[in-house]
């Protein structure tokens, strides 16, 4: 399949373009960032999100939703990711309304992915518990109780986490820390009784949480899947969230070099225009090169995850460690030829920077992926 986007995905991305640079420029976050604002993002915007179908886009037309693909959410997260958009899309829209659509049953899926479609809802992945991304060191417990299960635990970096309608909990309910068997996911809801969420504000101003569970009750229609057989659509789960990420520092990187570049026509030094200096040209060149061998591997991860996702998981982990090295290297060049500025809160550069670094972490690091790519081929 060519690497390029269709004629419907040009327009969904004229669309949300169109939205988020009005809307939502790098401004928006700067001022939910000053005025710590308590929800993080503007709800006003959500609205006009799942007005124009957005939030609804991975959520199959029978539930009220568009029923497209990952590459579509994919070509939303790109123009996210260019303002920094602090946003539900990422852990409601894509990640927990497929988990839902691949796990839920019948009940579940016309409960909860037409509320996630209309806005109304909004819902994430608590899955990491320490400093790292490891899902198969999930340790929290669920242990049988009457009619189903109470879960003791504390979960990390909870995306949105503390505004969340409805939080999709990683526990182990057989086996050991680092098993593939035993890992089960619930349906927990954050106001139930022993659950208790502290709001983190991470580096880069968007919203994440800590969630401690202490025997929070969860009864059989909770479970998301099959008891014990909680890895498999955790897995696809995740690809889909690191392939959207993937998207997202796509956009980042481009919109980054974007702003480099005409910095570098702008700025004189030495009685001449930086651009002119030819290390300059040639960083510039070498970097543009990378996003754009960067931007192919997330649409092919991206095609791959439309076809199957269970045998996505190799191309997945190929665009999210090139986009965490490419959106890192996009930032630190950025910086460096923007010269000492850069380095100032006044000026915008530093934001795409501390962006760039949690997205690098969030599902997995360049290193997370590049050893789970050499042990698939047994190295």
């Amino acid at each position: 399949m060519a690497l390029v986007l269709t004629e419907e995905q040009s327009m969904l991305r004229d669309s949300a373009r169109g939205l988020i640079s009005d809307k939502a420029p790098v401004s928006h976050l700067r001022s939910l960032r000053d005025s710590k604002d308590p929800t993080g993002f503007s709800k006003e915007l959500w609205q006009s999100f799942a007005e124009m179908g957005f939030a609804g886009l991975l959520v199959p037309e029978e539930f009220g939703g568009s029923g497209l693909g990952y590459m579509e959410a994919g070509v939303v997260m790109e123009e996210i990711g260019r303002t920094l958009m602090p946003s539900p899309f990422l852990a409601t829209s894509v990640v927990a309304a497929s988990a839902l659509n691949r796990g839920g049953n019948a009940a579940q899926k016309s409960e909860f992915l037409p509320r996630i479609a209309s806005g109304s809802l909004l819902a994430t992945l608590a899955i990491d518990e320490g400093a790292k991304h490891r899902p198969l060191q999930t340790a929290l417990q669920a242990v049988r109780a009457g009619n189903g299960f109470k879960l003791s635990g504390a979960k990390a970096l909870v995306v949105d986490g503390h505004v969340a309608d409805l939080v999709i909990v990683a526990a182990r309910t057989s086996g050991s820390a680092g098993e593939r068997e035993g890992l089960t996911l619930f349906l927990v809801n954050p106001k139930a009784k022993g659950v208790s969420i502290e709001r983190t504000i991470m580096v880069d101003a968007h919203n994440a949480a800590r969630i401690e569970l202490a025997n929070v009750e969860v009864n059989a229609d909770g479970v998301l899947g099959e008891v014990d057989q909680g890895a498999d659509l955790l897995d696809g789960v995740l690809d889909i969230g690191r392939g959207a990420i993937a998207a997202e520092m796509v956009g980042l990187s481009d919109e980054v070099f974007n702003r480099t570049v005409e910095y570098l026509k702008n700025r004189k030094q030495f009685g001449k225009l930086i651009g002119e200096f030819q290390a300059l040209q040639h960083r510039a060149a070498e970097l543009y090169v990378d996003i754009e061998i960067t931007r192919a591997a997330t649409m092919k991860a991206l095609q791959a995850l439309d076809a199957d996702v269970g045998k996505a998981a190799s191309a997945v982990a190929v665009a999210k460690a090139r986009a965490g090295t490419t959106a890192t290297r996009a930032v630190q060049e950025g910086v460096q030829m923007h010269g000492g500025m850069g380095m100032t809160d006044q000026f915008d550069i530093g934001f795409f920077m501390k962006r760039a670094r949690v997205c690098e972490e969030l599902f997995g690091d360049a290193n997370y992926h590049t050893e789970q790519l050499a042990r698939a081929r047994g190295y």
